[in-house]
């Protein structure tokens, strides 16, 4: 952690929806005044796309079928913890860009399922905001989690994630449902053991629940609307949590822990800028006065 050039890291599995969590944050950096430095967790990814597809090749040859961008040995977390700890001692760093498709590939020049080159931050930033799969990482090799000053975890219950991803990829990517399951199969063993372990490690964890039925999330016609879920938002560490506050704020929300509320769905926007909003002011606060 840095008092002079504070973190914070939104960690997610491919779609938990920490993109659109990204942009509730960019609506509160703008309003502030806030300039911040971005990254994205592909942009650490090891391998570009043909790259992947060879290694994964490889691995399944060998009888390894757990191996997946959920792997810990997919990603350059190394190269993420140094650029964490670069940007905490002197809020100065480097990033790159993947290129998802042909629309990004117009934007910055690369190809599709390729990697822009490294790049330094801009200088004169507020904070460093880190979306993407590895947040809070913490094992034998890298501590993540240590060097985030906020963490924020976003985990759907299980199968409303799996319909999002359905429906992204399929939308997004061009991938048929068969091709997007067997993606989740084989990223199963990863998700268990790298990605659920770091959602110990964040501050607050915002857990959104259906409440119609996705007991098959491979044959679902439509996502859940915000208005037909609950989000479950628990607090690691609840003192200093104004939970009447919110409750006024935020209507039909109840306590079902001395650290967690629910709310509806469609106020999860508002109870974030509400949590929020103050938390990153003292987090800039104390870095400028430093």
């Amino acid at each position: 952690m840095s008092k002079k050039h504070p973190i914070i890291s939104v960690t997610g599995s491919s779609g938990a929806g920490t993109t659109t969590v990204k942009s509730t944050f960019d609506q509160i950096f703008r309003r502030e005044g806030i300039k911040t430095v971005s990254i994205e967790g592909d942009a650490f990814h090891r391998y570009d796309r043909a790259q992947m597809k060879t290694e994964l090749d490889t691995r399944k040859a060998a009888g390894d079928e757990t191996f997946s961008h959920f792997s810990y040995d997919a990603n350059e977390l190394e190269k993420l913890e140094s650029v964490f700890r670069t940007y905490g001692e002197t809020g100065r760093g480097e990033t790159r860009r993947y290129i998802h498709d042909e629309d990004e590939a117009g934007r910055y020049g690369a190809a599709p399922g390729t990697f822009t080159d490294w790049a330094p931050f801009e200088d004169g930033s507020d904070l460093l905001f880190y979306e993407g799969l590895h947040g809070a990482v913490v094992n034998d090799t890298v501590n993540l989690s240590a060097l985030a000053d906020l963490k924020i975890g976003v985990v759907p219950v299980i199968n409303l994630e799996w319909i999002q991803k359905i429906h992204r990829d399929k939308a997004r990517r061009g991938y048929t449902t068969e091709a997007v399951t067997d993606t989740i199969l084989r990223r199963m063993h990863a998700y268990v053991h790298c990605i659920c372990p770091q959602f110990t490690e964040t501050d607050i964890n915002f857990q959104r629940v259906p409440v119609v039925d996705t007991s098959n999330p491979f044959i679902a016609r439509w996502i859940p609307t915000p208005d037909e879920s609950l989000v479950v938002i628990r607090f690691k560490n609840p003192r200093g949590i104004d939970f009447a506050y919110l409750r006024t704020m935020i209507h039909d929300s109840w306590l079902t822990r001395a650290n967690s509320i629910v709310i509806p769905g469609g106020k999860m926007d508002l109870a974030m800028q509400l949590i929020f909003t103050p938390m990153i002011l003292r987090l800039v606060s104390e870095s400028r006065r430093t």
